[in-house]
């Protein structure tokens, strides 16, 4: 048994990685976000200080339910999602969903796929970036409030108004 998890977003870096890193990792992927808003009115309490309410995504319960169960027998976990915005956040829900002690976490980041970039990360670990995942959750709260369904055609009409309100200023 690897006795250090590393979770990364894509599963097409897993064997790389895992080749790198030998038997004492454990390598697996999140497959992206693994949890959204919950649907309808639920997902935004705007009356509590737009407190946004998670669910784990169905499509990931089983990903989940796996990361969950390899976090619970590590003894270092790795939440090596992209070091972008979307990544930031990815990193976040996961440490969320795992609730595993914070003595077990490590934030990671790299550039590229190397043993030299890899070693270098895990032997620097960082803080997860709170501003990028507000960032990230701010542009989903807006997403799901303003609409981000709206049809395309009231979108388009959108910023024809805006665009003539810039021009009478």
């Amino acid at each position: 048994m690897a006795k250090n998890l590393l979770i990364v977003e894509s599963p097409g870096k897993i064997k790389k990685i895992q080749g790198f890193l030998g038997s004492t990792f454990k390598v697996v992927a999140s497959y992206g976000h693994i949890r959204d808003l919950a649907k309808g009115n639920k997902a935004i309490e705007v009356d509590n200080n737009f407190k946004m309410n998670y669910v784990i995504s169905p499509d990931k319960k089983d990903v989940v339910k796996g990361i969950k169960k390899l976090a619970d027998k590590a003894e270092i976990i790795y939440l090596a999602a992209d070091s972008d915005r979307e990544g930031e956040a990815i990193a976040w829900h996961v440490k969320e969903v795992i609730k595993a002690p914070e003595s077990k976490i490590r934030r990671i980041v790299f550039s590229e796929i190397t043993k030299k970039a890899l070693e270098k990360s895990i032997a620097n670990p960082i803080e997860l970036d709170v501003n990028l995942v507000n960032a990230q959750q701010a542009r989903r709260a807006l997403d799901r409030l303003v609409g981000f369904d709206l049809p395309p055609l009231y979108g388009k009409r959108l910023s024809q108004i805006f665009l003539l309100v810039e021009f009478s200023l």
